[in-house]
């Protein structure tokens, strides 16, 4: 099987290259036997680019391809285009700031490689290591992934983590819309919708606060309530 490793990239020059690293030496089962990169700029403007056209100059890793937006969309931009680039059997969403390690890619991939899922959500409340941080966005994501849960009839811990892991076919038939951080209740409704096979795996998780660069903010909240009753009832 083909994964394809499908990286959101906006302004990430201090932990990108760190990051591909890690993606690159991350043991993947026996399964897998192809694997490529898809690296989305979500047009950086702190010399992220011109990492990223070093690295694609040199050629040097197989199976990578990078593409450049000509504005700002946002995560959910960025990921939607990354989807559309993607070849592989199994899809896995990848930050590029260092929160969550690519080692822990065969313990995700595992319930789909052994027929139990077709979508898997690492979830960080679930027993890992992490490091600690703000209450009030912990609090944040247990009220989101309350709601979520809540209108859509699951059961998951952590609706807001970047770890989805998905079979490609899950996501064919899916139109994604949101442009920012709205991309995971968007993303959690419409697979709810289709009556999936969805599990969560523990991950561990290296968080960080605003000064080492986090983007996410309590307006990205506001609008996650919005969009976790828009993706349920009105698309």
């Amino acid at each position: 099987m083909k994964i394809s490793i499908v990286i959101p990239v906006f302004n990430e020059s201090k932990t990108l290259e760190e990051s591909l690293k890690r993606v690159l030496s991350a043991p993947l089962p026996k399964e897998i036997t192809d694997k490529e990169i898809v690296i989305v700029d979500d047009f950086s403007t702190d010399g992220t680019r011109d990492i990223l056209k070093k690295i694609s100059d040199k050629n040097e890793i197989s199976g990578l391809r990078v593409i450049y937006h000509d504005r700002n969309i946002g995560k959910g931009g960025a990921l939607r285009d990354g989807f559309k680039e993607a070849t592989g059997d199994i899809i896995i969403i990848q930050d590029s700031d260092l929160e969550y390690d690519p080692k822990e890619y065969s313990n995700l991939l595992g319930p789909i490689l052994d027929s139990r899922a077709d979508v898997v959500f690492g979830s960080r409340f679930l027993g890992g290591p992490h490091r600690v941080l703000l209450f009030w966005h912990f609090m944040g994501n247990k009220f989101l992934t309350f709601l979520s849960n809540f209108l859509n009839n699951i059961n998951l811990t952590d609706m807001e983590t970047c770890y989805k892991i998905f079979k490609r076919d899950v996501i064919k038939d899916i139109n994604f819309k949101s442009n920012r951080f709205g991309f995971e209740p968007e993303f959690t409704a419409k697979i709810a919708k289709k009556h999936v096979r969805i599990y969560e795996v523990p991950i561990s998780y290296s968080g960080r606060d605003y000064s080492e660069g986090k983007k996410i903010n309590w307006k990205d909240g506001i609008a996650a309530i919005f969009h976790i009753f828009r993706f349920r009832f009105f698309d």
